[in-house]
């Protein structure tokens, strides 16, 4: 009895292990396929990033170096408006804001088809386009331009730049310094030696001519600075031409508000005798002459005759 319990205890745990091994390798295997469907997936969509995306357009976190990096990108999409909005909410995600954006429609051509007395159908063929400059962190100028090559159709070009202005900063940050010690000096030899008027208004055009290249030197450097924080990317994006069918109500034509011709010989009675009142009431208007003149004509029968 002993025998049988400890060798049915024997083959219930030979099962257990077998089946548990069965499932570990149908879980290893589901993950295999996941991690392959994501692998294929990841690859789509990297080629398709890759056509707008450039090592131009990523920072390099251990170099020391400052880039001013641009992009300009011209494609197609297949619905302006939406790729717009998506643009846009990708740039505002990562942190950049849009300077720019001219978003239009071009009509190429009207067609209208009278195909009833009271409608007609209305052809509108137009392209829409949009002009966009964005910027963002440099930090994240390839996540945009990846999320942005989701929107791409079919690509015109793509020109990324990256100008290294480390040497041009360092320049203006020594310019800086220097036009800041000659600042102070020209102060000290104003306060110290400035005795005549004149000697005194030129040291303070000199102070002032100094002050003044010292702060464009300043705002040289916060310029590039800003341009070296926050990349620059001018889109121009467009979709193919499109057409809109509408149909509209015809306008009654104006004869179709020409009254009878009873009505029209009516009126022009009615136009008649209102030009007769107008005759006879002229004439009457004009009695004191007719009556000088009646009276003048008789007395020249009369008296002058004679």
């Amino acid at each position: 009895m002993k025998t049988n319990t400890k060798t049915i205890l024997a083959l219930f745990a030979l099962g257990l292990l077998i089946a548990c091994k069965n499932g570990n390798y149908d879980e290893n295997a589901s993950i295999e396929s996941e991690a392959k469907a994501v692998e294929t997936d990841s690859s789509t969509t990297s080629n398709e990033s890759d056509v707008i995306s450039s090592s131009a357009a990523v920072e390099n976190k251990n170099s020391t170096r400052k880039f001013v990096r641009t992009a300009d990108v011209r494609f197609q999409v297949k619905n302006v408006a939406k790729s717009t909005t998506k643009i846009e909410d990708a740039t505002t995600k990562f942190g950049g804001f849009v300077t720019y954006t001219d978003l239009e429609s071009h009509i190429n051509s009207v067609e209208k088809t009278k195909v009833s007395p009271d409608s007609t159908l209305t052809t509108t063929r137009y392209s829409v386009d949009n002009s966009i400059t964005i910027r963002v962190p440099n930090t994240q100028l390839d996540t945009v331009l990846r999320l942005i090559a989701k929107e791409v159709h079919f690509l015109n070009h793509r020109k990324i730049s990256a100008n290294d202005v480390t040497l041009q900063m360092l320049s203006n940050q020594l310019a800086q310094k220097r036009n800041a010690t000659t600042q102070k000096r020209v102060e000290k030899a104003i306060d110290e030696k400035g005795k005549k008027l004149t000697q005194v208004i030129d040291a303070e055009e000199n102070l002032a001519a100094k002050k003044e290249q010292n702060d464009n030197t300043l705002l040289q450097n916060l310029s590039l600075e800003d341009q070296v924080n926050f990349s620059t990317l001018t889109l121009e994006i467009y979709q193919d031409e499109t057409i809109k069918q509408e149909m509209i109500a015809n306008e009654k034509s104006i004869n179709a508000y020409r009254p009878n011709i009873g009505l029209q010989i009516w009126d022009s009675l009615k136009t008649g005798w209102f030009i007769l009142e107008k005759i006879l009431s002229f004439i009457v208007v004009l009695w004191p002459f007719i009556l000088i003149g009646s009276l003048g004509w008789l007395g020249y029968k009369k008296y002058l005759k004679k």
